[in-house]
C-alpha cells in the first residue's frame, strides 16, 4: 500500500503540473506520514543527498560550459569542423555531428549544445539548401555527445545514485569511446541521406585553413583536456578539476578569444547559478524519494517480475534498454538518473554487468529520451531555433534514431566498448 502511495502522489502531482523535484519530495512525505515515519526523516535523507564533496564539481563544470558557450568556442568549433570535412556531400551535416562531438567534450550539456550550435549550424545549414527538418534532426540527435564524451556533470549524478562507489574517473573514460561510436553511426546516416536526396557540399579550402582553424579552436578545445587530464593524472581531485576548467574556460574567453562581454558572462553566471539550484532541489528530493524506493525492495520485486518474464541475459537487459527508453520519454533526465539507478543497477550487476557500462547504457537511453517527444528538451530547443513546428521534424528524424539505437546495442552487449579505456589507464 505504501508504494502505491509514493507512486500514486508523485503521478499525480506530475499531472497536475508540479515540478518534478517538488513532485518527488511531496511523494517522499506521503510515503513518510503513510508509514508513520517522523517527517524529518525526509528532510534528513534531502540534506545527505546533497551534502556529497563531488557535488562541487557540478557547479564548476556547468559554469565552464556556459562560459565556452556564450565566449565564441561554439563558432570556432564548427569553423574547424567545417574545414575538416565540408567538402563531403552533405558535409554541413557531418560538421554537425563533428562539431557536437568537440563541444560535448566541454560543455556537458546536450541541451547546451543544441542550444549553442544549432544557433551556428541551423542558419548556416540553411542558408546552404539544407531543409530544416534535416538541420534539426542532425543537431538535435548529435546532441547527446554532450552527455557521453566528457566531463559530463550527469556522470557525476550516476556515480552519486550508484552509493558512491564508483571512480568518476572511470566513468570519463568509459564514456568516450561509446560517444565517439554514436557520432561516427549519425554522421554515416547523415552522409547517407545527404547523398541520397543530393544535398550540397563545399570545396576543400586547403590544409592551411585547415591547421589555422585549428589553432583557433585548440585553447577552447583544452578545457576539456585539462579537466581530464587533472583527473586522470591524479594531480586534482574531480572537484578540483572542475574549478581548475572553469578558470581555464573564463581565461581562454576573456583574455586568447577576447570574446566574452560583461553582459555574456554575467548570462553564464545567472544560467549556471539556475542549473546548479535546480540539479540539487533534484538531487535532495530524489533521494528522499529513492530512499522510500528501497525500503519498499522495488528493486528486488523489479528483479522478480523480470525473471517471470525470462531468465536470459540478452533479454534482461533488453527489457531495461525498453524501460528507460520509455521513462526517458516522459521524465527529466537528472531525475531519471537518480531513480532508475538503484533500481536496474542491481538487476544488471546480477546479470554480470560491470556498473560503469551500466552507466554508459543509462547515459544514452535516456539522452535519447531527450530528442523524443513529449518531454524531450533537445527537441523543442532544436525546433525552437530553427522556428520548425515538431511534427515536421519527427517525420524525418527516424533514420537517426536508428543510428543511436545501433549504438546503444553494441555498448550494451559489447563490454569493450565501455571498458576498454577505464582497464587500459585505470
Amino acid at each position: 500500500m505504501g508504494l502505491l502511495v509514493l507512486l500514486g502522489v508523485f503521478m499525480l502531482a506530475m499531472l497536475t503540473g508540479i515540478p518534478i523535484a517538488f513532485a518527488l519530495g511531496i511523494a517522499a512525505f506521503a510515503a513518510a506520514l503513510m508509514e508513520g515515519l517522523p517527517e524529518l526523516i525526509v528532510f534528513q535523507r534531502m540534506v545527505s543527498g546533497m551534502s556529497g564533496f563531488t557535488l562541487l564539481a557540478i557547479p564548476f563544470f556547468v559554469f565552464a560550459g556556459e562560459l565556452m558557450m556564450h565566449g565564441g568556442i561554439a563558432l570556432r568549433l564548427v569553423r574547424f569542423a567545417e574545414t575538416l570535412v565540408g567538402q563531403v556531400r552533405g558535409g554541413l551535416g557531418v560538421v554537425n555531428v563533428l562539431s557536437s562531438m568537440l563541444f560535448g567534450g566541454i560543455s556537458g550539456s546536450a541541451v547546451a549544445d543544441t542550444s549553442a550550435l544549432g544557433s551556428v549550424m541551423i542558419p548556416m545549414m540553411r542558408e546552404k539548401g539544407y531543409p530544416d527538418d534535416y538541420s534539426v534532426n542532425v543537431t538535435v540527435t548529435s546532441s547527446i555527445a554532450g552527455i557521453m564524451i566528457p566531463p559530463s556533470h550527469n556522470m557525476i549524478l550516476y556515480a552519486l545514485a550508484a552509493g558512491g562507489g564508483i571512480s568518476i574517473p572511470a566513468l570519463f573514460l568509459a564514456g568516450i569511446v561509446p560517444g565517439i561510436l554514436m557520432c561516427v553511426i549519425l554522421a554515416l546516416a547523415a552522409y547517407v541521406i545527404a547523398v541520397r536526396e543530393g544535398y550540397p557540399s563545399s570545396k576543400f579550402p586547403g590544409w592551411r585553413l585547415v591547421l589555422i582553424s585549428a589553432a583557433s579552436a585548440l585553447p577552447g578545445f583544452m578545457t576539456a583536456v585539462v579537466i581530464i587530464g587533472g583527473v586522470l593524472s591524479g594531480i586534482f581531485t574531480v572537484t578540483e578539476s572542475a574549478a581548475i576548467g572553469a578558470i581555464w574556460a573564463l581565461l581562454v574567453t576573456l583574455i586568447i578569444y577576447r570574446s566574452l562581454s560583461w553582459e555574456a558572462f554575467r548570462t553564464s553566471l545567472t544560467q549556471s547559478i539556475r542549473t546548479t539550484s535546480l540539479v540539487m532541489i533534484l538531487v535532495g528530493a530524489a533521494t528522499a524519494f529513492a530512499y522510500f524506493l528501497a525500503l519498499y525492495q522495488v528493486p528486488e520485486k523489479i528483479m522478480e517480475l523480470m525473471l517471470s518474464i525470462s531468465d536470459s541475459k540478452i533479454m534482461i537487459l533488453l527489457m531495461v534498454n525498453i524501460a528507460l527508453l520509455i521513462l526517458g520519454m516522459f521524465m527529466d533526465m537528472a531525475a531519471l538518473i537518480l531513480i532508475c539507478t538503484p533500481i536496474f543497477l542491481p538487476v544488471v550487476r546480477e546479470y554480470g554487468m560491470d556498473p560503469v557500462q551500466f552507466g554508459m547504457v543509462l547515459m544514452m537511453n535516456l539522452g535519447l529520451g531527450l530528442t523524443t517527444p513529449p518531454v524531450g528538451g533537445c527537441l523543442f530547443v532544436g525546433c525552437a531555433v530553427a522556428k520548425v513546428r515538431i511534427e515536421s521534424v519527427l517525420k524525418t528524424i527516424w533514420p537517426f534514431y536508428m543510428a543511436i539505437l545501433v549504438a546503444l546495442l553494441l555498448t550494451t552487449y559489447v563490454p569493450a566498448i565501455s571498458l576498454t579505456l577505464p582497464n587500459l589507464f585505470l
